[in-house]
């Protein structure tokens, strides 16, 4: 019977399974998006529920509860200013465990354990990266486009034609045997 066995152990002790699990719920509200396996998803979930229950109601008790297991306090602003307000009108249900497979170390099942978000947030951050992509792309653009135009004045402002650089000369054979490596012995002697 299993009764009262409320949690998973992890193969670790207490202490260190506290660790791990506040660890990866506070990765989790850092990235919003972590990659574990399917065991420690599972039961950072639970926790990870509780933490944004907790900054729904944004009173001083539960951001004090919710400082002692988060272990930055600039994720745990995040969690009272940017994340819970995305669940007001949610009574639940705040995470989401895609499965992807098995690790090919040890074939140990791995999910995404991810925080859900509504279809305005997806598009607002599907055109932020958009925008970001086009902006890298024109600033690359224009650093070659300026760094074509500095060769350019620099060409001209010598007079001289670019003369090919000399580099030193590898000859084939450098070491001072022309045979091939002998080897040595235990002893250090040459053989062979």
């Amino acid at each position: 019977m299993r009764h009262r066995k409320d949690h998973r152990k992890l193969s670790r002790t207490s202490s260190h399974r506290r660790a791990v699990l506040r660890n990866l719920v506070t990765a989790l509200f850092e990235y919003e998006r972590i990659e574990t396996t399917l065991a420690k998803a599972k039961e950072a979930r639970r926790y990870a529920e509780r933490m944004i229950t907790f900054g729904k109601q944004g009173d001083i008790a539960a951001r004090r509860h919710v400082a002692k297991f988060v272990t930055k306090p600039g994720i745990t602003d995040k969690l009272f200013t940017t994340i819970a307000p995305w669940y007001t009108e949610r009574q639940g249900g705040y995470t989401r465990i895609l499965k992807i497979g098995h690790r090919l170390g040890d074939a140990g099942e791995t999910a995404y354990l991810e925080l859900v978000k509504s279809t305005e947030q997806k598009e607002q951050e599907r055109q932020a990266r958009i925008a970001a992509a086009e902006a890298k792309e024109a600033a690359l653009k224009g650093d070659k486009a300026t760094a074509k135009k500095n060769k350019a004045e620099a060409k001209g402002g010598e007079g001289a034609p670019d003369a090919p650089v000399d580099k030193p000369r590898r000859d084939k054979k450098q070491s001072s045997g022309a045979g091939p490596a002998k080897r040595r012995g235990k002893t250090g002697v040459k053989t062979g």
